[in-house]
């Protein structure tokens, strides 16, 4: 190559790598920084888009769990009630079976019936006062729900289901009970184990859309860990490659120096091949 003075090559491409040696390192201690790969959207324009698409749709997923997690919340809060009164009724058919007997007096008999009113009462106030949020749950009030457990649009991602709980007193027929004499006391015992077979039926119902609910959510975390993983490989930072490439970029950016330092040099010798010439 001849020597020239106006246009120095040599410098100009020792230039040229050192800015890209200067780029790839920044981009690596970015890349280190931040723990993800994509620093720019030029670093790789179409992953960034498939990760954002990906990332969007996790968040989704995890709303949705969440969504199946609060149903399952109010199931829960429904069956817990169900269990108080289920077992008010168990206590009620026992001071029935007691009071039925001539082994307690009148005397007697009038203080289990008081124990047998109050737990009615309590059974009443149960059904109205089991609630979550502003919503009755044990009143029978046929209220259609809808739990979005997916996270995109289309009935596919809806669990509906109507809310026809009632165990209230009177709808289990056991209000106006008494045991105050052993005719009524045996006469309540068939409309208590009706009532528990219907309280049992109910907590059926509630106990398969609660299974149906825990699966969903099963498949949701299942979801959430492939997409999660899938957006990870296209945007997370490999820490190791990406040490890697610092350390690269540094070495080379060192050499280009000593490079350019050696090319800046090299008009030099043509002024000293001028200089000889006189």
């Amino acid at each position: 190559m001849g020597l020239r003075i106006s246009t120095n090559v040599a410098a100009i491409a020792t230039q040229r790598h050192l800015a890209k040696s200067e780029r790839d390192m920044e981009n690596s201690l970015k890349a280190l920084s931040s723990g993800t790969r994509l620093v720019t959207a030029s670093t790789d324009a179409a992953g960034l888009a498939i990760s954002e698409n990906l990332k969007g749709q996790v968040a989704g997923l995890k709303q949705a769990g969440r969504n199946a997690e609060n149903a399952g919340s109010l199931i829960q809060v429904a069956e817990g009630g169900l269990n108080e009164q289920n077992n008010i009724l168990i206590r009620l058919r026992e001071l029935g079976i007691q009071a039925a007997s001539d082994t307690v007096s009148d005397t007697e008999r009038g203080f289990l019936n008081e124990e047998f009113t109050q737990l009615s009462l309590e059974f009443e106030r149960i059904a109205q006062t089991t609630v979550f949020g502003n919503k009755k749950l044990l009143t029978g009030s046929d209220e259609k729900f809808q739990y979005q457990v997916g996270p995109n649009a289309g009935s596919e991602n809806i669990i509906e289901y109507t809310l026809d709980a009632n165990s209230t007193a009177s709808e289990l027929e056991i209000d106006g009970l008494s045991i105050e004499d052993k005719d009524a006391a045996r006469d309540s015992l068939a409309n208590i184990d009706s009532a528990v077979e219907r309280i049992s039926a109910i907590r059926a119902n509630f106990g398969a859309i609660q299974s149906r609910l825990n699966t969903a959510k099963s498949n949701i975390n299942i979801q959430v860990e492939n997409v999660s993983a899938a957006q990870s490989r296209l945007a997370d930072a490999d820490i190791a490659e990406e040490s890697a490439k610092l350390v690269q970029s540094k070495i080379l950016q060192d050499v280009g120096l000593a490079a350019l330092t050696q090319a800046t040099a090299l008009p030099a010798r043509a002024q000293r091949l001028i200089s000889s010439l006189y």
